[in-house]
């Protein structure tokens, strides 16, 4: 970028803090009202069963961002307006308040994530050790209960956000990290709270309300005829019974219509392959081979069968993509700083700045300060605890292995947290699996190592994605001259909500639906794979059925060469930006044990989004987002109320099924007598 370019970019951004010049930046104090933390209270109970349903169904999430700051903005502003008409408004709507509230909603559906209750702690649980076979000892198992789940939640949700607190100041001020979801997030705040904005905002709540609605009644719709598992119009051969049979129909499910229109076109696309390349090719060759590679009197779901193929050759390409990714990040990381030292560019709060946009940030986002001494002591004293509790829950894990995993994760907080500000990518699921291994082979299998590994996990995953997640909020607040304290509030607050919302909500669904079956609504295929990765840390690859092994490896350094690929031809091959069609070995890898049909889904979310853009460019960029996250709100609350009925016994009236003519004739004959 020249100096012009860059001089007219400071000049475009400068003209956003003139046009808040008149209005009053509330006190810290002030941007926590009672109805920003009823409205986020609310909002976290949406979202928290939005990402539940989506971690037990595929484990596909996409950002929802938008629609939180959507709905906190258009909850609060219609509440205020009514309030101004009756004449007793006494403080108006501010960004600073809707900052509070977006930061809150996402803390609690970030816990609804990290908590692990379709992963690590899911993994625990007997139903999923009963499909791994090894390892389904007792001191490899635990039984799910809310209370020790919660507790587990409480004791390690907080310290990650104390871990990343001094640091601030040198993320956000010194090295100017973008973290460009915060920074987005920001803008859209912004965007609202301008008149020309808040127009467009009443138009796109409009647009998500009238999805939501159409969403939720076409979810009610298809619970009429599935009375019974493989009914209704999820269950539809949409390609043919050969093809359903291998995992390919449409599922006529709005959520992912809904989040493929979110996701990157590259995303839908690798989804897609992934499953032609194993539901299509891999998995018929390797069943052909039954009774050689693998007994054939195992069942299905055995990892020693067919199932085993499934899941280790899509950890195989996960823990490839993550640990390229974790390598990458750490060079990308330290040539910044080396960069950053031999110019000179690190700038210290008495440096002059001349941007009046900068000012004014630097001045709120120092004005109300945390001190390092609570921070550190903070986490000192919430380790500590941590360390007493943990070994309490899991009798497998020592008070010495929790203070290793305490010490070694502020570095890996900071890692994250400065990755994650240059490139938005949170490592934080693939720390999660490097701790499993590590732990787990630790441990041993006979001393509990599975239970070990999985609970480290836990403990890895929670530090390094709440720090990530508090660096992006201090970010947005800082471009909306929130205070750093009235972010740290929110985020706390948040964080408390997810801790109870998270294992309610996963309650609700465990009760009510088959959780973890693998033929069910609710596979939850990431808690087989955790397991699967502490299995392979107790066992090595004594565990893996025959010729695996070899397949590991090969899909394992074929994700290593792919993000290698990608980032060297994002370097040197710009003219036709050809790695843009190179596909994600992380997403092609989540389709080898779910199959086809919701990838299918997020196709078509692509396509229509695809051809609106092509109609309307500017109509597209406007309200798509509004329209997806209406189609994935509406379809996913409907679970609340089809979970109810199901806790209650009620039954749907219709089954619908589809059978060959074949299978047709011989269930006339049989109904003919």
């Amino acid at each position: 970028m020249t100096k012009e370019e860059k001089h007219e970019d400071d000049e475009d951004v400068a003209s956003l803090e003139k046009a808040f010049e008149e209005t009053t930046v509330p006190s810290w104090q002030n941007q926590i009202t009672i109805r920003a933390m009823v409205t986020s209270v609310v909002l976290s109970a949406v979202f928290n069963v939005i990402v539940c349903k989506l971690n037990l169904s595929t484990g596909v999430i996409p950002s929802l961002n938008v629609a939180a700051g959507l709905l906190g903005f258009a909850m609060v502003k219609g509440y205020t307006v009514l309030i101004q008409k009756c004449g007793y408004l006494k403080q108006p709507f501010t960004r600073q308040e809707n900052t509070v509230i977006q930061t809150c909603v996402v803390a609690s559906s970030g816990i609804a994530f990290s908590s692990g209750t379709a992963s690590y702690l899911l993994g625990m649980s007997p139903i999923t050790a009963t499909q791994a076979e090894t390892g389904n000892t007792p001191i490899n198992v635990k039984q799910l209960s809310i209370g020790w789940m919660m507790t587990f939640l409480f004791t390690v949700s907080f310290v990650g956000l104390f871990s990343i607190v001094p640091l601030r100041k040198v993320m956000i001020l010194r090295y100017k990290l973008t973290y460009p979801s915060g920074t987005a997030t920001a803008y859209l705040i912004n965007s609202f709270h301008t008149p020309k904005g808040a127009r467009l905002a009443k138009k796109q709540v409009w647009v998500l309300f009238k999805s939501f609605v159409g969403s939720f009644l076409w979810a009610c719709f298809q619970w009429f005829f599935s009375a019974a598992d493989g009914c209704g119009f999820s269950s539809f051969p949409t390609f043919g019974l050969a093809a359903y049979k291998q995992r390919f129909y449409f599922d006529f499910s709005a959520t992912y219509v809904g989040v493929g229109m979110i996701c990157p076109y590259m995303v839908n696309v690798s989804l897609l392959i992934g499953a032609i390349l194993s539901w299509g090719v891999l998995w018929p060759v390797i069943e052909s081979k039954k009774g050689d590679w693998y007994s054939a009197k195992l069942p299905a779901s055995s990892l020693h069968g067919i199932q085993g193929y499934r899941v280790f050759l899509a950890i195989a390409m996960m823990l490839g993509d993550g640990l390229f990714h974790v390598v990458y990040m750490v060079i990308v990381t330290l040539k910044s700083f080396m960069q950053q030292k031999s110019q000179k560019e690190l700038i210290d709060e008495s440096t002059e700045i001349e941007n009046y946009d900068e000012k004014k940030r630097m001045e709120y986002f120092l004005k109300d300060q945390i001190p390092n001494t609570v921070a550190i002591a903070g986490y000192v004293v919430l380790a500590g605890i941590s360390i007493a509790v943990i070994p309490q829950i899991f009798h497998q894990l020592k008070w010495y292995q929790v203070l290793v995993a305490y010490a070694i994760a502020p570095i890996l907080a900071f890692c994250n947290a400065y990755g994650c500000g240059l490139t938005d990518w949170s490592l934080a699921s693939n720390y999660g699996k490097i701790a499993i291994l590590v732990f787990s082979s630790w441990v041993g299998l006979d001393h509990g190592g599975v239970l070990a590994g999985l609970a480290s996990c836990g403990v890895m995953m929670s530090i390094v994605s709440t720090a990530s997640d508090l660096m992006q909020d201090f970010k947005t607040g800082y471009l909306t001259l929130s205070s750093a304290r009235s972010m740290f509030f929110s985020q706390v607050f948040g964080t408390a909500i997810g801790c109870v919302l998270s294992p309610l909500v996963f309650w609700v669904f465990f009760k009510a639906y088959s959780v973890g079956d693998p033929e069910g609504s609710y596979p939850a295929p990431y808690a087989l794979m955790y397991r699967g990765i502490a299995l392979l840390g107790v066992e090595g690859f004594s565990s893996l059925p025959k010729n695996c092994l070899k397949l590991v490896i090969i899909f394992f350094f074929a994700s290593v060469l792919m993000n290698l690929v990608t980032e060297v031809m994002k370097k040197y091959e710009t003219k036709y930006r050809i790695y843009r069609f190179i596909p994600s070995p992380m997403c092609m890898a989540i389709p080898f044990y779910l199959g086809a049909y919701f990838a299918i889904d997020m196709c078509i979310g692509s396509l229509i989004l695809f051809i609106w853009q092509r109609k309307n460019k500017k109509s597209a960029k406007d309200f798509g987002p509004a329209v997806a996250s209406g189609l994935i709100c509406g379809d996913s609350l409907w679970g609340i109320p089809a979970a109810v009925f199901a806790l209650a016994g009620v039954q749907a009236p219709i089954c619908m099924k589809f059978l060959s003519a074949s299978a047709n004739n011989k269930v006339d004959a049989l109904l003919a007598g």
